[in-house]
């Protein structure tokens, strides 16, 4: 079974989109193994402006908690539809990757060893989007992407 994880900084403070992402969760128990692992935020104080080193300590966390097929969200990634997504899953299961580690950055966004270590980065655009809010949206696309792959009606 294929192993999915969620690489995220900070977590969830809002009940709702704690509830969204474990409905999600819950669903995708039938097509894979499933887990969101949340690291530290770098505590920053604004007036130092040094916002290199925060994502630095932040991505030398997240890098701790990476295994497989390392996916960054990133505004200069590639953009895909739905199927192209349950595509690229589809093809890396069928190829023999056994793990999927989807990365969320903080709030400053992610550092350059994180994007430079990832094997590929995806892009929902070049809106912003909270990050707790960006959970839950890449929770929801990666069980889509599951349902477009088994030709199930929840994706039309």
């Amino acid at each position: 079974m294929l192993n999915i994880k969620i690489v995220c900084v900070g977590k969830i403070k809002d009940s709702f989109y704690k509830d969204a992402v474990a409905e999600y969760a819950k669903r995708l128990t039938r097509f894979c193994k499933f887990e969101i692992i949340e690291v530290n935020e770098e505590l920053v104080d604004p007036s130092l402006k040094n916002l290199d080193l925060v994502k630095q300590k932040e991505g030398e966390r997240i890098l701790a908690k990476c295994e497989g097929y390392k996916i960054a969200l990133a505004i200069d990634g590639k953009n895909i539809s739905s199927e192209d997504h349950a595509e690229k899953i589809n093809t890396l299961a069928t190829s023999g990757v056994s793990k999927i580690t989807y990365i969320i950055g903080g709030s400053y966004g992610l550092s350059n060893e994180v994007l430079n270590s990832v094997d590929y980065k995806l892009s929902f655009g070049k809106m912003t989007f909270p990050h707790q809010l960006m959970r839950v949206v890449l929770t929801e696309q990666i069980y889509r992407a599951f349902t477009i792959i088994e030709g199930s009606g929840y994706h039309k």
